[in-house]
Formats: structure tokens, sequence, C-alpha cells
């Protein structure tokens, strides 16, 4: 292994030390072996800073990452060394105010932005003077050399009784201890983590440039560049595909189905986006995945153009969440750095302003997003997803495409669903249950409603509730919830084949899941297990610290000692072995995960159980009302008011689970953020489902049906009787639960919050930023687009845009057959949200990192259980909420004549007067003559041997809601699964390009191989003319048609004893720069050639 020699030298112009540690004026030098796998990052440099640290030096800032106040030559000249260092061609100037460096070439494409402090109450000196102490690093090259160092260095040499820096000297700027400015010891330690941060960005290859204001406080911003070789490195190892300049005509159709694909293009034209470059739709280039080895092959006019913004930032937030703080903090990436307080925020820049200034042509991605599809007034036209992919990235362009896909499907379902209230609309005066309800010369006297306080009442004062729970109860529903049910399944399957179609045309076809740093909890959490351990072993090691004393002489000497102690010291920053946490390490998560669901499921059922009781007493009280108007209006009093609660509830509730379910998903400690979201989508949709479901399942399927009967009522509390449905029963309740919450939490929640929280966010910000904002008006310089977009909110992940569409999904689907309506205020509220949302990610939002998706993720396998599990609940609120079941059964069973007339009467008991417990019958029971009163049931009458048990009739009804349960779920299923097997998942037309798009890859890639074929062969003839073989004997063969073999010596003459033979690897046009000398004996024994 090879060694180098690592030199620490300790510079200070007014030393203080001992003569005898010097070597020279000022001066200590330190030198140790290194091996080469060894790093400079140790914790043995690092405490060897401790020890400077100690003797009153403070390391301060990296001199050539804090870039010094000079004039715009110098820079320039620096920036110029900077760009011939890294291999970077001249680039035009960039375009755009604030984007780019200083000199005005090199793009910004990340920001990281800290807060710098200098006040506080604890404080270290820090010198501000002209004399600095230093530590000079001279290594083998390995640490990192910002570009422009040697002129800086120049500049410092310059100075009187400073000696020049040799090549490969690193400084570390150390502050003395005569200096004025105040610093925080925390803050001394951040800026620390920082300045080793930064360096191993440099080492990465990337640019780095920081603020040239000095300001006592306030935010500081880093921005970094990442050159030519650095993109082309890192795309090569995220595989990014990029288009090749090979290009082919896409197939268009022929016949009749162009005739239509034009027309229906016409019609179209009005409702497409006017976004550019949209007319090169026939024609698609080939992509592969870069290489740097093939940069012939792709279509480059420009270095600076060919990745695009979103791209370059992807690539630099790659290396920022990988790169290591081994000497200060030991954690991994950028996100633990931010988590830790290091940095504040770290995103990728805006293109530019959103607002259109100049001519309407020269508009960047962002204004043309802006003006075509982030206006309310653009709401009529399709959304450019493909921009959007391109601006923001494929993970946040499928949510957009879903959200898209699954408004336009809701267009079907809104019309048949008005179609079906239309239905009841057209039929609520031939319906013959409701007149009949209506008609008061049937005179049906009913139980009373409460105990005690209430009266019986005439069912005819029922006929407004019967007539509209025909609006939504009626034939049709049955219809409406079965095509609802094939909706969900036709719409997942169509987004199935656009979301292969997107993948197809957005290059993500057969890419891998890129590999993910753990999280910073994570990491945390296992360097404490690994401390622990540490700890446990140095206290069975200190028992044992005695014993190399007592062994004989010679087993373990002073020297031996000393050079275990600096291996150990080598090899600290060498990472330990790989540890991961185990179940028992999460399993007081687990355990507090589960304890603390179940409480939220009590807590939810608690809240459903309140506004019952809410229900029950203020029924009461209001019966007792003397006021006769009051008493006729409480049921809708009282239904609306527990809405209205229920929904507060709701909305309070959903805010509070989203920050339960963050915080239990905390406490399992997923190692990555795709275990991270999937654990905190699982735990955030099950808790919110309930919340939000909760009380629409108790009025669907439990109210009601566990009141008792006359005589036999449940009471709560002893002393308030559970609630019965309304007479026309409770589906029209259920509607009026589900409307309301619904259009409650699409109203309140997804719009006034998404709208008026952060509008009142940025107001207060602009008032608390005002005082400060005009003193310095007239000094500072316009804000810069890092400044601008610090200023806006920080991207929190699509998890809550996904949630509030599927608990939507859930009001539509799960509970359609009660509400046929909800499609249609489902669609109008996605076009809203879709604009909003499209609003809030252009203009309030800062740049997310594009980040690569194949699909949704979990989300998928939510919607499709959805869907199944709608299918059950669908089929039970039209058995058994729904009165469909007891007319069609009554209808072809007991009618006489097989129509309608007598349905009411036979749905309602009898109920002797007399048989009323003590305290319950009403108090002019004996001033009246009534001695039967009648109550919804299927019951014996008082005259019956079996007198108040179920009937004959209970038990019929019973066994056709059961049946029709089983016989709708089969036949949805059933349906179900031949819609899917009927809708390819693939288009044809995907597999068409797909098979084509591979024959031309492979075509340009043998097309490739001939060329350097011949090209071998010409480079080898030319050889051999030059240079005649002085063996007559020796015959140059030619080599096959497509070998990669090169012409050579393939055998040895009769003389030569069979030497070697040469072999060759299949060479690049890179390769054939530079002379290559034979030498067989020092050719790879293992390559191989190819032969096709």
């Amino acid at each position: 292994m090879k060694q180098r020699e690592l030199s620490v030298v300790l510079k200070s112009e007014h030393s203080t030390w001992p003569e005898s540690w010097t070597n020279g004026a000022g001066c200590i030098r330190v030198s140790t072996a290194l091996s080469e796998s060894s790093s400079i990052h140790s914790d043995a440099l690092y405490q060897l800073t401790k020890d400077v640290y100690s003797i009153g030096m403070e390391p301060m800032s990296y001199s050539t990452l804090q870039p010094a106040v000079c004039k715009k030559e110098v820079c320039a000249e620096e920036s110029q060394t900077l760009l011939k260092v890294v291999g970077s061609v001249s680039s035009p100037q960039c375009s755009g105010e604030g984007l780019c460096f200083s000199d005005g070439r090199r793009k910004v494409d990340y920001v990281l932005v800290f807060h710098h402090r200098r006040h506080g109450s604890v404080r270290s000196f820090a010198s501000n003077s002209v004399s600095h102490d230093r530590i000079s690093v001279v290594s083998n090259g390995n640490f990192p050399n910002a570009a422009g160092s040697d002129a800086a260095a120049g500049r410092r040499g310059s100075s009187p009784g400073r000696e020049a820096p040799i090549v490969g000297e690193v400084f570390v700027e150390l502050g003395g201890a005569g200096g004025n400015v105040l610093t925080e010891p925390a803050d001394h330690e951040m800026d620390l983590i920082r300045q080793e941060f930064e360096a191993s960005l440099q080492e990465a290859g990337l640019e780095i440039e920081r603020d040239r204001e000095l300001k006592t406080h306030g935010q500081r911003f880093t921005r970094v560049h990442a050159p030519w070789p650095v993109l082309c490195r890192e795309a090569e190892f995220l595989r990014i595909k990029v288009p090749t300049k090979t290009s082919y005509d896409l197939k268009e159709e022929s016949g009749f189905g162009s005739t239509m694909s034009t027309v229906w293009r016409k019609i179209n034209q009005p409702f497409q986006p006017k976004v550019p470059h949209q007319d090169h739709e026939r024609t698609k280039f080939l992509t592969h995945c870069f290489s740097r080895d093939k940069l012939h092959l792709y279509n480059i006019p420009s270095k600076d153009t060919f990745f695009d913004n979103a791209t370059r930032g992807r690539i630099v937030y790659e290396i920022l969440r990988r790169t290591v703080c081994v000497r200060t903090c030991q954690t991994i990436g950028i996100s633990t750095l931010i988590a830790k307080g290091v940095y504040d925020a770290a995103f990728p820049l805006h293109d530019g302003d959103y607002k259109v200034i100049g001519e309407p042509e020269e508009r960047n991605d962002r204004q043309v997003l802006h003006d075509e599809w982030a206006r309310y007034s653009a709401f009529y036209k399709y959304q450019p997803i493909d921009l959007v992919r391109k601006y923001f990235g494929e993970k946040i362009g499928l949510y957009f495409a879903w959200l898209g896909v699954y408004t336009q499907l809701l267009i079907p379902a809104s019309i048949v669903g008005i179609i079906v209230f239309g239905y009841g609309v057209a039929t609520v005066d031939t319906n013959i249950p409701s007149l009949e309800m209506c008609d008061e010369r049937l005179n049906f006297t009913m139980c009373p409603l409460c105990d005690g306080a209430c009266d019986f009442w005439h069912l005819s004062t029922a006929c407004g509730t019967a007539r509209a729970s025909h609006l939504f109860d009626n034939p049709a529903t049955v219809f409406f919830a079965i095509f609802m049910s094939l909706w969900a399944v036709l719409f997942l399957e169509h987004w199935k084949r656009l979301q292969i179609s997107l993948s197809f045309s957005w290059d993500l076809t057969g890419i891998e899941d890129d590999e993910e740093h753990p999280r910073p909890r994570y990491e945390t959490i296992l360097l404490q297990k690994r401390q622990r351990k540490e700890k446990n072993f140095k206290k069975k090691k200190n028992k044992k610290k005695t014993e190399p004393e007592k062994l004989e002489d010679g087993a373990v000497t002073g020297k031996d000692r000393w050079r275990q102690k600096l291996l150990s010291a080598m090899a600290a920053g060498i990472p330990a072995a790989i540890e991961k946490l185990t179940w028992k390490d999460r399993l007081p998560g687990y355990f507090i995960n589960v304890s603390s669901i179940l409480f939220m499921f009590g807590l939810t059922f608690s809240a459903v159980f309140g506004v019952i009781i809410y229900r029950i007493t203020v029924s009461a009280l209001m019966a007792m009302s003397p006021d006769p108007e009051t008493k006729s209006n409480v049921r809708v009093t009282v239904t609306a008011t527990a809405v209205i609660i229920n929904l507060v509830v709701i909305l309070i509730l959903d805010e509070i689970y989203g920050a339960v379910a963050l915080w239990l998903t905390e406490l399992e400690i997923p190692k990555t953020e795709t275990h991270f979201e999937e654990r905190l989508i699982l735990k955030a949709f099950l808790l919110k489902f309930m919340n939000a479901y909760a009380p629409i399942f108790y009025v669907a399927f439990f109210k009601g049906r566990f009141a008792g009967r006359p005589g036999n009522y449940v009471y709560v509390f002893n002393d308030y009787r559970m609630e019965e449905c309304a007479p026309g029963g409770c589906l029209i309740e259920l509607c009026i639960q589900l409307s309301i919450i619904m259009l409650g939490k699409q109203l309140i929640q997804n719009n006034i919050f998404e709208i008026g929280i952060p509008k009142l966010k940025k107001l207060v910000r602009a008032i608390k930023d005002k005082g400060s904002a005009e003193k310095k008006m007239e000094e500072e310089r316009p804000p810069q687009q890092w400044n601008l977009d610090y200023a806006l909110a920080p991207f929190e992940g699509l998890t809550p845009e996904y949630m509030e569409m599927i608990i939507q999904f859930g009001f539509v689907s799960l509970f359609v057959a009660s509400f046929p309506l909800a499609p249609l205020f489902a669609l109008l509220n996605n076009v809203i949200e879709i604009r909003l949302d499209a609003k809030k990610f252009v203009t309030e939002l800062r740049r997310p990192v594009a980040v690569r998706a194949k699909d949704i993720g979990i989300w998928y396998n939510i919607l499709s259980g959805m869907g199944k599990f709608s299918v059950i609940i669908n089929a039970f609120v039209i058995s058994f909420t729904s009165d469909f079941i007891p007319r069609l059964v009554y209808q072809y069973t007991f009618s006489e004549t097989g129509t309608m007339h007598g349905f009411i009467d036979h749905t309602l008991s009898y109920f002797n007067v007399s048989n009323f417990k003590h305290g319950t019958a009403p108090q002019n029971l004996e001033q009246g003559d009534i001695t039967v009163c009648r109550y919804k049931d299927y019951r014996e009458p008082p005259w019956s041997p079996d007198a108040y048990t179920f009937s004959k009739q209970y038990w019929c009804v019973l066994a056709a809601r059961l049946a029709f349960v089983i016989l709708f779920q089969n036949l949805v299923m059933f349906l179900s699964l031949v819609v899917a097997w009927g809708i390819p998942d693939v288009p044809k037309t995907i597999v068409e390009q797909f098979k084509r798009e591979k024959k031309l890859l492979v075509d340009v890639f043998l097309r490739e191989e001939k060329e350097k074929f011949q090209l071998i062969q010409s480079l080898f003839s030319k050889d051999a003319t030059l240079h005649p073989s002085t063996n007559p004997g020796q015959v140059l063969p030619l080599p096959g048609r497509y070998s990669t073999l090169p012409p050579g010596p393939t055998q040895g003459s009769a003389g030569d004893g069979g030497g070697p033979r040469a072999r060759c690897r299949a060479a690049s046009f890179s390769q054939f720069t530079r002379n290559i000398p034979p030498s067989p004996r020092n050719e790879n024994e293992n390559s191989r050639h190819t032969a096709v």
C-alpha cells in the first residue's frame, strides 16, 4: 500500500510557544505517514485542531470558501482559472438576473442558507485583525483545493513577514485572541461543520460562492454550481436518460382513424395550452442512459443547456445528500445538517420571476406555467403535463397527471348522477309510497318520539321528508351504484395505462430505484446505540487496563503502545462495521404506536357518541318546549346542528391526527425517506379515514337499529332514548350528513385553509419585515433570486395533496348510492383545486428537487382497496339503509295487486298504548280515545299470540337483503374483472414504439462497432505501412466483419514457440487520440472481445 506524508503546519506571527517547539519562526510541523486509503478528515486531525484551540487559537473558515471582497477583475481571473481547472469550456453569459455567480457565467444550481449570529451572553473572541493564525495542511492532493487558491495564496504570500505557500498547501484560518468580534460557541461549532461540509463538496467537484457583504447577523447564502465534468459523472452514475442524435417519426394513423384524429385535434385546439415547442410531437429522439464514453452519440447543442435546470438541481442534491461530515459531526447528507440546525434550508432556484416583463416569446418555463397553467382563467384548458414534469420532476408531474385523469373521469360520473337525480325529481309526484305518506285521509297515528313530553303525531306531517327521500332513494340509485363501482375500476385501469404511457414518454422505463441514505433521526439513534456499545466496551476494557503492565518484559513496550494509539487514531476516520437498528430498538415505538392508534380510534368514537348524546338531549328538550313551531322543527334543527358540529370536530381532529401520525412515524425510526413516507401515509390515512367516515357509518348502518320498540326502548344513561330514523328512512339523513361534511371539508379545509393561511402568513411576514426593509431600501441592492426564493414557503411533500383527494374519492365512491350529486361537487372542487395547487407550486413554494418516480406509489394500492371496499359499502347501503329491498319484496311477494299500493301500511306495526311503561306514556293519553299507535318495524301485533316479536315479513326482507348483497357484490366484481381484462395495461402503440426504439438502438450500436472496427483497421494498416515487419512469415490477418479485436499477431510463428495472444477490449473513440503501444504481456487476461 502506498504511503504519503501528511504535514500539518501551525503558523503564528505572534507565537508565544517555546523555541524548542518551533521549526522556524512561529511554525510547528508535524509529519506522519498515512496509507493511501486513509482520510485526512480523521478524528486524529480533528483532535489536533482541538488541541490548537485549547492553547488560544480558534479555527475560522477556509480561505478558499469565503471569498474576500476583491475587485471584479481579480474575481473574474480566479473564476476563469477555476473553469480551466475543472476542464469546462467557456460558456456564454448566463441568462436570468440573480441566477448566476458573480462572474455572470456559471449557473446557480443550488442554494444553501444558514443564519449567522454575532451576539450572545456566552462569547468567545475571533480575530478580526490583519494578522491571522493558520493551520496549513500539506497532502498529496486529496484535500480540496478550490479554484483561485493559488492567486489568493499569492496575495497572502506577498504580505511582508509571511512565507510563500507551497504547492498542495491548504490553509485553515485560525483567529487570534486579540480580536473584537463576538461569536457564540454553538455557532462556532456550526461554522466548523459547514467548513468541512463545503470542503467536501469542493472535493466532489462542485464550485461554491458565498455572499461578499459582511453582515453582523442574518441569513447567509452559499451558492453551488456543478461544472460540466461533474454533471457528466453524476448523470452516468444516476443513469439519467438523455436524447441521442437519432430520431424517428411516430407512426401516423391512416384512413378513417386519421380523419377522426384530425377532427378531434381541431376540436381540442382551443383547450390546449400555448406551450412552446409543442409542434414537434410527431418526431421522437431515441434516449439512452448517459455515458461519458458515448458523448458523440448524444445531441449536445450546448453544454450549458444539455442538462436542464431541474436535472442539474437533482444532480447537485444527490451529491449534497451523500456528502459525509466525518471530522466534526459524523453525519451524512444535507438533510441531517438541516435537522441539526447547521443550515436553515437548501433548495434549487426558480427560473426567475413568474411575471412576464419583456416579450411574451422570451418567457421562461416558470412564466409559461404561470400564464398557461396556474391561472383560474385557464380552468378549461388541459394541463401542460410535460412542462410540469420538466420543471418540477416526475413525482410532481405524476400527481398532476393523476389529478387531471381523476377530474376528467368525474365528468361522465357527474352527468349520470345528474340524470339519476333528475329521474327522482321527475317521478316524485308519481311515487306511490310518498303519496301515501302525504295522504291525510289515511290518518296513520304514530307513537310518540320521546317519553312523557311528546304526543302522538300523524304520519302526514313527514310528507316533506318522504318526498325529499325519493329524490335519492329510487330505482335508478341501484343502477348508479353499479355504474360507480365499474367507474372506479375504469378509472384505475385508465390511469394504469396513462401511467405506463407517461413512463415511456418520460424515459422512466427500466430505471432502478435510487439508493437512499438513512434519515437524520435514524442516524442519530444508530449513533447513540454505537456510543452505548463503545461505553460498555470501555467499561470492560478499564477492568483490564493494568494487565499489559503485568506482562513479561518486551510483550508491550512504550513504542508499541504509541504505535497502537496512532493506528487507532488513523482508523477513526474509517467507518465502523455496518450496524442497523433491530426490532428490539423499535419495540417501544411500536408499543406506543399501537396504543396511540387505539386511543385515537376511541377518541373518534367518543366524538361521534358525544354528537349522538347531543342529538338525543336536544331533541328531548325541544320536544318539551311549549312553542308548537319549535316542536314541529325538532328533527330539521337537530340534524342540521349535529352535522355542523360533526364537521367542526372532523376539521379539528384532522389537524391533530396529521401531527400525531407524524409523531408516531418518527417513533418507529424508519431508515429511509421512502419507508417513512409509506408508514406516515398509512397512519394518516387510517386515522383520517375513521375521522371523516365514522359519523357517516353511524347514520348508514347503526342509527335506529338498536332503538328498540314502544314499551321496550333502549336508553342511554337510563334517561334518554336512543334516536330513531326519520319516517322516510335514514337515507335522507345519510344524504344530508354526507353532503354537508363533503362540501364543508372541500370549502373550508381544502380551499380556505390552502388559500387563506398562506396569504395570512405572507401578510404577517411582510408586516414584520416592513420596518427593517424601509431603513435598508436605499442602501441595499435589489433582492436576488435566492433571496426571493428563500422568502417562499418550503415544499413539504405531496402527502397532504394526495390525502384530500383520496378522502374525496371515498365520498364519491363509498356512499355514492345515497348522494348521486357527489361526483358533480367533486368535479367543481377539483377544477378549482388543480389551478389552486398549480398557483401554489409556481408562485408560493420554493422549487422542489426533481425526484424520479415510476408511479404514484402506495396511493394506487389505497385507491384500489377503496374501490373494492366501495362495492361492499354500496351493497349494504342499498339493501339495509334504503327501502329498495322492502319495496321490491312487498311488490312481488305480499302485494295483492302487484303494485306499491298499501306499502306504507305494510311497513308499520301496531302497539297497544296500554302497554307503555309507567312514566313513558304521553301526558294526554287518558284524555284521548287512542288505543293503538303505529311504528315502523316488522313485528307481530299486540293481539297475536307472539306479540311484538319479529314477523314473517321481517325474515323475508332480511333474507332478500342478504341475497341482494351477495348478488350485487358478485355481479359488480365479475363486471370489474371483465373491464380490467378488456383494457390492456400497456397501450398497443407504446408496445410498438418500444420495440421500434429497441431495434433502432441496436442498429446505432452495431453501426458504432462497425465504425470502430474500420478505424482500428485503418490505424493498423497505416502502422504496418510505416513499419514493415522484419519477419517475412508474420502476416497481419484481417479481423472478422463485426469483430472488435484489433489487427495484430493472433498467433506466433513456428519459431516462436507459440507466444501469448494479444487481446483488446471494445474501444471507444477517445482511446484513438493517443498511441497505445503493443504490450501483450500487460493486457488484462480476463478481457474478452465480442463478435456480433
